[in-house]
C-alpha cells in the first residue's frame, strides 16, 4: 500500500483517496490559550503509565447492611434516612461496605463520605426517587460545564476520599418522559440555563448561583466532585435523569465492569470532567447521547476554574449508542490531554461517530494526544472521524481551540457514511492527525477535511482501495 505525509495543506476527502485543496500556512494557538500540561508526542508507553498508577481504593472488611439501619426492599418504603445512617455509620467505625440485600429498595439521594463502598448484592435494586423536592438541598455540582448549586445528584460525593460503587446489583434513576426527562429544553430549564450561563459570563460566585427549586436543571446520577480515589465497579445502570458517570476535579478514577442502559436526553454513559488519573475498563455503554464524554468546564467558568481533564485510559470497552463513541468536548475550555482507548468494539443501530472531537471558539482549550488502536467498528451513521470546531455557537468567540496530535491505528470499520469530517479554521488549523493500518469498508461518501496542518494517512484501506491521492 501507498502512504502519504501532507502538512500546512487543507485537502477534501473523496471515498477512495484524497484530494487536495489548498495551502493553509501554520499559525500558533491565541494568547491566553488555555493549557492541559501535556507531554509532546507522548505514545502508548504513557498509556502503560496510567494503567499502572490508577488504582481502585480498598476498604476493611466491615459490613452495615442497610437493613439494619431501617431500609425495606419492598420498592415503596423510602429509604433515604436508612442509606444516611448505614454511611455515616460506616464511615464512623472507619470504613468499609454498606450492603444492599437482595430487594428494591426507593430513596432519595445517597451522598456517600471517605472510605465508604456502597455495594449491591446480587438481585439488589436501587430505585431512586423522581420527586425533585427529595433532592434538595441543593449542592455544589457543575451543569453542563458550569459551577452552580443545585438538585443533588442521585449518588453524590463532594471532597471524599476512597469511595466505591460496586456489585452485581442495579441502579435505576427511573426517568421516564413523565418525569425528568420532560424537562429537557422546556421552558423552565431554558431560563435557567441562560441564566445560570449570564451569571458565569457576569462572575457572579458561585455561592449565589442556587438552582434546583422548580428551575428544572437535571441532576446527574452519580457525581463525585474533587474527590481522590474512586471506583464505580460491576453495577448496572439504567434510566438517568441525565449524565450517568460524572467524576468531576477528580483523581484515581477507575470505572470497570458497568453496565449502562439509558436512552434519555442528555443520557452519556461517562463523562470525567478536570479529572486526572482515569481508567474505563470492561465497560457497555447503550446510551441517548455520547458514550464516553471526556470534558473540562465550559466558557468563562472553566477558564476561570482552568483546569484539564488529563490521562485518561479506555480500554476492553463496548460503545453501542448513540451520538459519539468517545466525545472531546464540547465543555474543553479548561483543556484535554493524554487519551487513549484500545481493544475496544464500537457500533450500534444509532451510532453516529467513533471519535468526536467537538468545540468552537467560545469554548477554546487545547486538546491533544488523543490516541486509539486496536478498535472494531461494526457500522456507524455518519463519520467516523468527526472533528467539528464550529459546534454550538460556531465560530463567534475569542478563545480559538488548539487541536492537535491525534493517532487513529490498526482499526478496522465495517460501514460508515465517511471516513472522516476534519474542519478547522484557516487561521488555526488542525494539527498534526495520523491514520496508521486502518480498513474502512461500506464507505459512502467522501471524506470532508479542511485546514489540517499535518495530515498524515499510511496504509489505510477504503472500500478495498489504498486511501491515497
Amino acid at each position: 500500500m501507498t502512504s502519504h505525509d501532507w502538512s500546512r495543506r487543507t485537502v477534501l476527502g473523496t471515498a477512495g483517496g484524497l484530494v487536495l485543496a489548498g495551502a493553509v500556512a501554520a499559525v500558533s494557538g491565541p494568547a491566553g490559550a488555555a493549557t492541559t500540561g501535556g507531554h509532546g508526542r507522548p505514545g502508548w508507553g504513557y498509556a502503560e503509565g496510567i494503567a499502572r498508577r490508577v488504582r481502585p481504593p480498598r476498604f476493611p472488611n466491615r459490613r452495615f447492611p442497610v437493613t439494619r439501619f431501617g431500609a425495606a426492599g419492598d420498592g415503596t418504603t423510602l429509604c433515604t434516612e436508612a442509606f444516611d445512617r448505614a454511611v455515616k455509620a460506616c464511615h464512623a467505625a472507619g470504613g468499609g461496605h454498606v450492603i444492599v440485600p437482595a430487594g428494591t429498595f426507593l430513596t432519595g439521594p445517597i451522598h456517600l463520605l471517605d472510605n465508604v463502598d456502597l455495594h449491591l448484592e446480587k438481585d439488589a435494586r436501587i430505585t431512586f426517587s423522581t420527586n425533585a423536592a427529595d433532592y434538595l438541598p441543593a449542592v455544589y455540582s457543575r451543569w453542563q460545564g458550569i459551577e452552580c448549586y443545585n438538585c443533588s445528584p442521585l449518588i453524590y460525593a463532594y471532597g471524599r476520599k476512597n469511595i466505591a460503587v460496586t456489585g452485581s446489583g442495579t441502579l435505576d434513576g427511573q426517568a421516564t418522559w413523565d418525569n425528568w426527562w420532560s424537562w429537557n429544553g422546556d421552558d423552565a430549564a431554558d431560563a435557567a440555563w441562560a441564566t445560570l450561563q449570564k451569571m458565569a459570563a457576569d462572575g457572579v460566585p458561585v455561592k449565589q448561583r442556587v438552582f434546583g427549586d422548580g428551575n428544572h436543571l437535571r441532576p446527574n446520577f452519580i457525581q463525585f466532585y474533587r474527590c481522590r480515589n474512586v471506583l464505580v465497579e460491576g453495577v448496572t445502570i439504567v434510566d438517568s435523569p441525565m449524565w450517568e458517570i460524572h467524576p468531576v476535579l477528580s483523581e484515581n478514577v477507575t470505572v470497570q465492569d458497568v453496565t449502562v442502559v439509558s436512552k434519555g436526553p442528555n443520557n452519556d454513559g461517562c463523562d470525567p470532567e478536570s479529572c486526572r488519573g482515569v481508567v474505563i475498563r470492561g465497560c457497555s455503554f447503550d446510551v441517548g447521547d455520547d458514550c464516553i464524554a471526556i470534558k473540562s468546564g465550559r466558557d468563562d467558568d472553566g477558564r476561570r476554574v482552568g483546569v484539564p481533564c488529563t490521562d485518561v485510559l479506555i480500554e476492553n470497552t463496548e460503545m453501542i449508542n448513540r451520538y459519539g463513541a468517545i466525545a472531546i468536548g464540547s465543555e474543553t475550555s479548561g483543556g484535554v490531554a493524554n487519551v487513549y482507548a484500545r481493544n475496544s468494539r464500537m457500533g450500534g443501530s444509532d451510532l453516529h461517530y467513533g471519535l468526536y472531537v467537538k468545540t468552537n471558539s467560545v469554548r477554546g482549550g487545547l486538546i491533544e494526544n488523543i490516541y486509539l488502536k486496536d478498535i472494531a467498528v461494526s457500522g456507524i451513521n455518519h463519520e467516523f472521524i468527526s472533528m467539528n470546531l464550529n459546534h454550538g455557537e460556531g465560530d463567534t468567540g475569542e478563545y480559538d481551540p488548539i487541536v492537535r496530535n491525534i493517532e487513529v491505528r490498526d482499526l478496522t470499520c465495517e460501514s460508515a457514511r465517511a471516513v472522516a469530517s476534519m474542519v478547522g479554521y484557516e487561521r488555526d488549523p488542525i494539527r498534526d492527525v495520523r491514520l496508521r493500518d486502518c480498513v474502512f469498508r461500506s464507505i459512502a461518501q467522501d471524506s470532508e477535511i479542511q485546514y489540517v496542518d499535518g495530515l498524515s494517512i499510511r496504509d489505510v484501506l477504503v472500500n478495498g482501495a489504498p486511501m491515497s491521492l
